[in-house]
């Protein structure tokens, strides 16, 4: 498992590598309540980290806040070169539902629930994850306030850089107007690729872009194209999609989460698949072949 072959990218003043783990599923069933073996759970945190791992993405409200207990159990205190970034915007009600949380005192309280469960003094990354169109696509409306909250717990030392999650570009540019946006978290695979443009907009700017959902998410990616060409360069499926991801852009940064540490260091792996020219197309041609 070579990490390093991925490369590495920039969060601000952050030098994190291209792969890092994305820790929604380390909660039980339906991102909430305890996983079924805890210990588990921090024995594979320690060993993604042994295998090179220093950009982990979580979330207070995965749980509630039982991802975030599990990472401080197993990581802190913290590696230096451990980035970690959250987001804010949501709640967790009794029933398991996923409540939008935006008002100034719930993003203060988002921000703050945060650096308690993780046991830190400051947080790396914090992307605000707006609402979009209800679902998990981008709707154009101003964050202003929000993000105007945001720049002053920045300010205030809590939190280092900022992100914004589910976004559109025009909400980009105006977050950047008042704090600097140091990544953006949208949807995109190689079947769902609304933000091409946004990509290279942001790769011209030194902006970061980590796609949710890299393996097609609620719905997993299934693609004869995919499969056959998986089979041809001899690696699996979710490899050849992670592998594309690196290749599309420098920028990419990605965060497949998994139960398994073996599925993890399978995933480290995305950074050695030499994608052939005659691949490349077959794959690029996934989103127009193929109906979402």
């Amino acid at each position: 498992m070579t990490i390093e072959s991925a490369g590495t990218y920039t969060l601000g003043d952050r030098t994190v590598r291209r792969i890092g783990y994305g820790a929604m599923q380390l909660a039980g069933a339906n991102v909430w309540g305890p996983p079924a073996d805890r210990a588990g759970a921090v024995a594979l945190l320690r060993e993604a980290v042994a295998l090179g791992i220093n950009h982990i993405d979580t979330c207070d409200y995965y749980g509630p806040h039982v991802v975030n207990e599990i990472i401080r159990e197993a990581l802190a205190p913290y590696p230096e070169d451990l980035t970690i970034v959250t987001k804010i915007g949501f709640f967790r009600g009794e029933n398991g539902s996923w409540d939008e949380a935006y008002s100034d005192a719930d993003l203060e309280k988002a921000v703050h629930d945060n650096l308690r469960n993780l046991g830190k003094d400051v947080i790396d990354v914090v992307n605000l994850r707006l609402l979009g169109d209800g679902e998990v696509r981008p709707a154009e409306a101003s964050i202003e306030r929000e993000w105007t909250v945001l720049a002053r717990l920045r300010e205030q030392g809590l939190v280092r850089h900022l992100g914004i999650s589910n976004a559109t570009m025009a909400q980009v540019r105006e977050a950047q107007a008042i704090a600097p946006v140091v990544c953006v978290q949208n949807m995109y695979n190689l079947r769902m690729r609304a933000d091409d443009a946004m990509i290279d907009e942001l790769a011209a700017e030194g902006i970061a872009f980590t796609p949710f959902f890299p393996l097609g998410g609620f719905s997993p990616l299934q693609s004869s194209i995919l499969s056959d060409v998986a089979a041809e360069l001899g690696h699996t499926p979710v490899q050849v999609a992670l592998a594309w991801l690196l290749r599309r852009s420098p920028n990419i940064l990605l965060i497949p989460g998994s139960p398994r540490i073996d599925w993890v260091g399978e995933n480290l792996l995305a950074g050695d698949v030499d994608l052939t020219p005659a691949a490349l197309e077959k794959l690029d041609g996934i989103a127009a072949a193929e109906t979402v």
